[in-house]
């Protein structure tokens, strides 16, 4: 058995659009339906959905048998937090909340084997590491694993050129809501300084040879595309069916 290969990873870092599908409801059927629609990947949020380690195992099992590549967002920047995510399978991760270069040393540091990084190595009997059947495990994985910084304030744009620069962080994710809260813009999310603001650092973001990630309505996609982003969340599990219930609820087609 050999270590699986992180296709979003290699694809992202030849910067070709990877478009995404966020997961919050924790359903399987729904996980199952969202793996097999024709998303190159699914994101699993562990930061705002009521996803358990053992549920985050089941959602990772399922995406694999869709063939959907598997993204996990982590509550917190936290070795232990991240050492149990990639031990449960997961190979990308997504890290919330990133302000500082140091932070994201330390979150590349969590999902990484000595000497790159921290991680234990416990993984290699885990599902990570096929239960043991994966033999050279802690020496294939860290070449698989891709790590994707949220940059959700001000601090985070203050200090993003050094973010970029930090060895082992392969993409920089802009959260908009909580970037334009940061900024003074809670309640005014199409405010034209914040999306200003937002192209400026997807452009440092690609210039620093790193995918530059965001989540957008569909309606945004094109202009964010030409605005450089590779690695695009064009809607949800919880968004999707809330439209359209609502949409059936009121009659409309």
């Amino acid at each position: 058995m050999q270590t699986p290969k992180n296709t979003l990873k290699s694809a992202l870092a030849e910067g070709q659009v990877q478009r995404g599908f966020w997961l919050a409801l924790g359903s399987e059927t729904v996980t199952d339906i969202a793996g097999r629609a024709g998303f190159d990947w699914c994101l699993i949020d562990g930061e705002h959905a009521p996803y358990d380690p053992t549920l985050i195992r089941r959602q990772l099992m399922i995406l694999a048998d869709t063939g959907t590549q598997a993204v996990v967002r982590v509550p917190t920047n936290a070795d232990w937090v991240l050492k149990q995510v990639m031990d449960l399978g997961a190979q990308t991760v997504l890290v919330p909340m990133v302000n500082t270069a140091e932070e994201a040393a330390a979150a590349v540091a969590g999902c990484k084997y000595p000497p790159e990084g921290i991680r234990g190595m416990g993984g290699s009997t885990m599902r990570a590491g096929g239960y043991g059947a994966i033999a050279d495990y802690p020496a294939k994985a860290n070449d698989q694993v891709c790590v994707i910084v949220q940059a959700e304030s001000q601090m985070a744009l203050d200090n993003l050129d050094d973010i970029i620069a930090t060895d082992g962080v392969d993409g920089v994710f802009i959260g908009p809501a909580d970037l334009g809260a940061d900024m003074g813009y809670r309640d005014n999310l199409d405010a034209p300084d914040l999306w200003t603001a937002i192209k400026a650092a997807i452009a440092k973001i690609r210039a620093g040879g790193k995918a530059a990630g965001i989540i957008v309505p569909i309606a945004m996609e094109a202009e964010m595309r030409a605005a450089g982003v590779t690695f695009i969340a064009v809607g949800g599990d919880s968004g999707a069916m809330t439209a359209i219930t609502r949409a059936l609820a009121s009659g409309q087609e």
